[in-house]
Protein backbone atom coordinates (compact mmCIF):
# COMPACT_ATOMS: atom_id res chain seq x y z
CA UNK A 1 0.00 0.00 0.00
CA UNK A 2 1.33 3.71 -0.93
CA UNK A 3 2.50 5.49 2.27
CA UNK A 4 -0.25 8.63 1.92
CA UNK A 5 -3.39 5.66 1.31
CA UNK A 6 -2.30 4.28 4.82
CA UNK A 7 -1.76 7.71 6.17
CA UNK A 8 -5.07 8.74 5.18
CA UNK A 9 -6.42 5.70 6.22
CA UNK A 10 -4.84 5.32 9.72
CA UNK A 11 -5.63 9.78 10.14
CA UNK A 12 -9.30 9.00 9.35
CA UNK A 13 -10.18 6.50 11.65
CA UNK A 14 -7.97 7.86 14.43
CA UNK A 15 -9.45 11.50 13.68
CA UNK A 16 -12.64 10.17 14.33
CA UNK A 17 -12.12 8.07 17.00
CA UNK A 18 -10.29 11.76 18.21
CA UNK A 19 -14.21 13.43 17.64
CA UNK A 20 -15.76 10.72 20.27
CA UNK A 21 -13.04 10.76 22.87
CA UNK A 22 -12.66 14.66 23.03
CA UNK A 23 -16.66 15.05 23.63
CA UNK A 24 -16.83 12.57 26.06
CA UNK A 25 -13.66 14.17 27.70
CA UNK A 26 -14.86 17.22 27.70
CA UNK A 27 -12.04 18.69 25.76
CA UNK A 28 -12.00 21.13 22.35
CA UNK A 29 -12.39 18.88 19.58
CA UNK A 30 -11.40 21.61 17.11
CA UNK A 31 -7.75 22.64 19.50
CA UNK A 32 -6.90 19.25 19.09
CA UNK A 33 -6.92 19.28 15.31
CA UNK A 34 -5.36 22.11 15.67
CA UNK A 35 -2.64 20.58 17.36
CA UNK A 36 -2.65 17.98 15.23
CA UNK A 37 -2.24 20.09 12.07
CA UNK A 38 0.71 21.83 13.68
CA UNK A 39 2.25 18.51 14.13
CA UNK A 40 2.34 17.93 10.60
CA UNK A 41 3.03 21.30 9.61
CA UNK A 42 6.14 21.05 11.71
CA UNK A 43 7.41 17.82 9.98
CA UNK A 44 5.72 15.32 11.72
CA UNK A 45 8.22 12.89 13.72
CA UNK A 46 9.80 13.78 17.40
CA UNK A 47 11.31 17.50 16.05
CA UNK A 48 7.22 18.02 14.92
CA UNK A 49 6.11 17.05 18.41
CA UNK A 50 8.27 19.06 19.98
CA UNK A 51 8.04 21.88 17.81
CA UNK A 52 4.32 21.61 17.92
CA UNK A 53 4.38 21.48 21.76
CA UNK A 54 6.88 24.12 22.37
CA UNK A 55 5.12 26.88 19.63
CA UNK A 56 1.60 26.20 20.65
CA UNK A 57 2.31 26.36 24.10
CA UNK A 58 4.52 30.13 23.89
CA UNK A 59 1.33 31.35 21.58
CA UNK A 60 -1.42 30.20 24.45
CA UNK A 61 1.14 32.33 26.42
CA UNK A 62 1.19 35.42 24.25
CA UNK A 63 -2.63 35.19 23.93
CA UNK A 64 -3.14 35.57 27.54
CA UNK A 65 -0.08 38.15 28.07
CA UNK A 66 -2.67 39.88 25.01
CA UNK A 67 -5.96 39.54 27.09
CA UNK A 68 -3.98 40.82 30.29
CA UNK A 69 -2.56 43.82 28.87
CA UNK A 70 -5.91 44.70 26.92
CA UNK A 71 -7.66 44.51 30.17
CA UNK A 72 -5.49 46.16 32.11
CA UNK A 73 -5.22 49.14 29.82
CA UNK A 74 -7.53 51.97 29.76
CA UNK A 75 -7.09 53.37 26.62
CA UNK A 76 -8.50 53.80 23.10
CA UNK A 77 -7.55 50.99 20.81
CA UNK A 78 -6.03 48.80 23.34
CA UNK A 79 -7.22 45.97 21.82
CA UNK A 80 -5.33 46.92 18.90
CA UNK A 81 -2.20 48.27 20.12
CA UNK A 82 -1.41 45.30 22.58
CA UNK A 83 -1.95 42.96 19.44
CA UNK A 84 0.38 44.63 17.46
CA UNK A 85 2.93 44.45 19.74
CA UNK A 86 2.56 40.73 21.14
CA UNK A 87 2.21 39.55 17.23
CA UNK A 88 5.83 41.55 16.67
CA UNK A 89 7.08 39.24 20.07
CA UNK A 90 5.35 36.17 18.65
CA UNK A 91 7.49 36.64 15.58
CA UNK A 92 11.04 38.26 17.20
CA UNK A 93 11.09 34.85 19.12
CA UNK A 94 11.91 32.84 16.32
CA UNK A 95 15.59 34.23 16.48
CA UNK A 96 15.75 31.50 18.76
CA UNK A 97 15.77 27.89 17.46
CA UNK A 98 13.03 26.52 19.92
CA UNK A 99 10.72 29.14 18.33
CA UNK A 100 11.46 28.98 14.74
CA UNK A 101 7.97 27.41 13.36
CA UNK A 102 5.98 31.27 13.72
CA UNK A 103 2.75 29.56 12.27
CA UNK A 104 3.05 26.90 15.32
CA UNK A 105 2.94 29.79 17.69
CA UNK A 106 -0.16 31.62 15.90
CA UNK A 107 -1.94 28.27 16.07
CA UNK A 108 -1.68 28.40 19.99
CA UNK A 109 -2.48 32.17 19.97
CA UNK A 110 -6.07 32.02 17.94
CA UNK A 111 -6.86 28.84 19.53
CA UNK A 112 -6.92 30.78 22.66
CA UNK A 113 -8.83 33.47 21.84
CA UNK A 114 -11.16 31.17 19.75
CA UNK A 115 -11.49 29.30 23.34
CA UNK A 116 -12.54 32.85 24.97
CA UNK A 117 -9.36 33.40 26.68
CA UNK A 118 -9.80 29.54 28.58
CA UNK A 119 -6.16 28.47 28.20
CA UNK A 120 -6.68 25.47 30.43
CA UNK A 121 -9.33 23.97 27.99
CA UNK A 122 -6.74 24.77 25.28
CA UNK A 123 -3.41 23.08 26.63
CA UNK A 124 -4.70 19.77 26.93
CA UNK A 125 -6.50 19.53 23.83
CA UNK A 126 -3.35 21.13 22.08
CA UNK A 127 -1.26 18.48 23.88
CA UNK A 128 -3.78 15.89 22.95
CA UNK A 129 -3.50 16.75 19.40
CA UNK A 130 0.27 16.56 18.83
CA UNK A 131 -0.57 13.37 20.23
CA UNK A 132 -2.79 12.68 17.27
CA UNK A 133 -0.44 13.72 14.86
CA UNK A 134 2.10 11.23 15.90
CA UNK A 135 -0.36 8.46 16.40
CA UNK A 136 -1.64 9.08 12.70
CA UNK A 137 1.94 9.57 11.29
CA UNK A 138 2.73 6.10 13.18
CA UNK A 139 0.16 4.05 12.70
CA UNK A 140 0.35 5.22 8.78
CA UNK A 141 4.02 4.15 8.60
CA UNK A 142 3.44 0.92 10.42
CA UNK A 143 -0.22 0.22 8.01
CA UNK A 144 2.41 0.77 4.85
CA UNK A 145 5.59 -1.57 6.08
CA UNK A 146 2.92 -4.14 7.03
CA UNK A 147 0.87 -4.03 3.66
CA UNK A 148 4.68 -4.05 1.86
CA UNK A 149 6.67 -6.84 4.10
CA UNK A 150 7.93 -7.41 0.27
CA UNK A 151 10.50 -4.75 0.26
CA UNK A 152 12.99 -4.82 -2.68
CA UNK A 153 16.53 -3.42 -1.28
CA UNK A 154 15.58 -0.32 -3.44
CA UNK A 155 13.37 0.35 -1.06
CA UNK A 156 14.34 3.20 1.10
CA UNK A 157 11.11 3.15 3.10
CA UNK A 158 9.05 5.95 3.90
CA UNK A 159 10.57 9.22 2.44
CA UNK A 160 11.26 12.05 4.69
CA UNK A 161 7.87 14.36 3.17
CA UNK A 162 5.21 12.65 0.80
CA UNK A 163 5.67 13.90 -2.90
CA UNK A 164 3.11 13.62 -5.26
CA UNK A 165 3.95 15.00 -8.69
CA UNK A 166 6.73 16.69 -7.92
CA UNK A 167 4.58 18.69 -5.71
CA UNK A 168 4.82 18.63 -1.64
CA UNK A 169 1.77 17.57 0.15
Amino acid sequence: MEYLLALSLTTGILCGVWMDVSSTLHLLAWAGFAGCTTFFAAGGKKDGFKTAIVTNFSGVFWAVITIQITNYLGIPHNIAISTGIITFVMCIQAKWSLFQFIPGTFVGSFSTFAAGGDWKAVIPALICGALLGWACEASGTWLHKVTNKQSSTTDKGVPENIVINENRV
